[in-house]
């Protein structure tokens, strides 16, 4: 896969790809009917006189709009000034001075799948930061980015505790199922027993996945970039480190004051929530002071911060880093929006979601063949709620009729959107992912990331296959009001 063009040279070649099979299904009258809507979805040719007006006017939009942009140049900045005063490093080494190495791996993947509760934070902060750690253990900095990358995104339908997208798939997972009974609500815990099971499961296959299979294969890293020296902490470093979680402290303190009462600053004005709130809609600002509040903190203490001349320096350095992500991105965000715009990816789901129901299958074959199909579509519509808003209408009412509840084709399509997350350029930090790995390799593109993870989406698929076949033979709720079957 190396010895194809630079990324974001293929970036631009799937884009014309994507523009001429938008030409082809056009012309041959390729389309779906939205189950839910029962809107006729055609195929926009993108080769079109109206396609081409929107490619012209739109390259911009599609660069500045792309989600992962905003998010990782903000956050960076805040990490520019943690990193440049040195409280990364120091706590890079304290945690390698600290932790029992044994459990470095699973520590980063249960790092990486607790991170799905502060937005896309482990795109940008874990996966770098488990490549150091390896790096300064004397380990493939690429294995501790494959343990953090599969802890992240192909861990995805697996947590601990309940996450912002839990109401959103519940509450299309509702609009369907009083497509069949117009009484029935699901509860956005409906999932959470198997979801803290799954978790478990990709701790546990997760590490032994990069421990026997990745990192062996990976063998000695031989690159340029140098590891981080562990020396021992200094008194002043201490002494910074000791104020910087002090100020942390009284910061999660201060945002928790604006959430946690029901008038809080940060709540939802209108219902009083928290998930759908101003707080999760501008988590991004938080992130940013969560890294600045205590990078500034610490490089007082220990004087590498001494004016705000040092602040602006940090964050200057911290940006330069991020050029060659930018122009990866402004090509990756065309192939992305030029897919979404020609409808290919929205009638291969339809079609697809069709295929399965008309194929007869029931019980245990069913629900494998259903979370393959989930896992295939995964690789061309990126987000999850956009796929269940389009899947839902048509699978939990017909797993309905054939007595499954809401809640459990649910957990089912859950597994399917995340095994296949590390190893589809249709995932939007995937750009990001690929600028991270070539900080250790400039040769490093889509084919290592692909060949790297492979291991994560097959074994995963297995492993979940294998969870969710014995939670049907035992028959065990899937979580709060989440059985299986549906109450007679």
């Amino acid at each position: 896969g190396n010895r194809l063009p630079h990324p974001a040279t293929l970036f631009l070649m799937m884009a014309a790809i994507v523009a001429l099979l938008s030409w082809w299904a056009s012309a041959v009258g390729l389309q779906a009917t939205h189950p839910a809507t029962g809107e006729v979805i055609a195929v926009k040719n993108l080769l079109s006189t109206d396609g081409l007006r929107w490619i012209y006017t739109n390259v911009e939009s599609n660069f500045v709009n792309f989600p992962p942009l905003g998010l990782v140049l903000v956050i960076m900045i805040g990490i520019g000034v943690a990193e440049g005063s040195g409280l990364f490093t120091v706590l890079v080494r304290q945690l390698v001075l600290g932790a029992p190495p044994k459990l470095i791996t699973a520590a980063i993947i249960t790092a990486g799948i607790f991170s799905h509760l502060a937005s896309e934070i482990g795109y940008v902060i874990l996966i770098p930061l488990a490549a150091m750690i390896f790096h300064a253990l004397g380990r493939h900095p690429m294995a501790g980015f494959a343990a953090a990358f599969a802890g992240v995104s192909a861990g995805f339908g697996s947590n601990f505790l309940i996450g912002s997208v839990d109401p959103i798939l519940a509450g299309l997972s509702t609009s369907a199922a009083q497509i069949i009974d117009p009484t029935m609500n699901i509860n956005p815990m409906v999932n959470y027993y198997f979801m803290v099971a799954s978790a478990i499961m990709v701790i546990l296959v997760g590490t032994w996945i990069t421990e026997k299979i990745v990192e062996p294969r990976l063998g000695k890293y031989t690159g340029n970039e140098k590891a981080l020296e562990i020396e021992q902490i200094t008194p002043l470093e201490k002494k910074g480190l000791r104020w910087a979680g002090i100020g942390t402290l009284i910061f999660i303190a201060l945002m928790a004051w604006t959430i946690i009462p029901e008038n809080g600053l940060l709540r939802d004005p209108v219902t009083g929530s928290i998930l759908r709130s101003p707080f999760f809609t501008g988590i991004v600002v938080g992130l940013l002071l969560l890294f600045f509040v205590p990078g500034i903190i610490y490089g007082i203490i220990v004087k590498t911060i001494k004016s705000d001349k040092d602040v602006i320096k940090h964050m200057t350095n911290s940006m330069k880093g991020m050029a060659g992500y930018i122009v990866l991105v402004f090509f990756a965000a065309q192939f992305i929006y030029w897919f979404n715009y020609s409808n290919l990816g929205l009638v291969v789901a339809i079609d697809g979601a069709h295929f399965l129901s008309n194929i007869g299958f029931t019980g245990i074959p069913l629900i494998l063949t259903f979370l393959v199909l989930c896992a295939f579509l995964n690789m061309f519509m990126g987000s999850a709620s956009a796929k269940w808003a389009i899947m839902a209408p048509v699978f939990v009412p017909m797993f309905m009729i054939l007595g499954y509840h809401p809640g459990f084709t649910q957990a089912a399509f859950r597994i399917g959107d995340s095994v296949t997350n590390v190893v589809t350029p249709m995932m939007s930090y995937f750009a990001l992912i690929v600028t991270y790995a070539q900080n250790y390799n400039e040769k490093y593109g889509i084919g290592t990331i692909i060949s790297l993870m492979i291991p994560y989406t097959v074994l995963f698929l297995l492993a979940w296959a294998v969870l969710i076949t014995i939670w049907m033979l035992l028959g065990v709720p899937v979580g709060i009001d989440g059985p299986i079957h549906m109450p007679m």
